[in-house]
């Protein structure tokens, strides 16, 4: 794996472990999860964020700072990789 590579999962999937872990088994990276209901919502509420301050040349990247820490759900199981 690249280093400093993670999957960010979201909806309705994201709450099965099982998915999840093979989801890290196949790219062989760890697998956070946010706690989100509607995570399409979340991205256009970023954006709208960023929309309004855009005059303040604050980058969409330091508007995406403020939310929530992502929660690792899973690592990829030793040895993965080799199957």
């Amino acid at each position: 794996a690249v280093p400093r590579t993670r999957i960010l999962a979201t909806g309705g999937a994201s709450h099965n472990k099982k998915i999840l872990q093979v989801l890290s088994d196949v790219f062989n990276a760890p697998v956070y999860t946010i706690d989100t209901a509607n995570s399409a919502c979340l991205g256009s509420a970023y954006r709208a964020i960023h929309g309004l301050v855009a005059e303040t040349n604050v980058s969409l990247a330091d508007v995406v700072k403020l939310a929530p820490e992502p929660r690792l759900a899973v690592r990829p199981t030793a040895g993965a990789e080799e199957v």
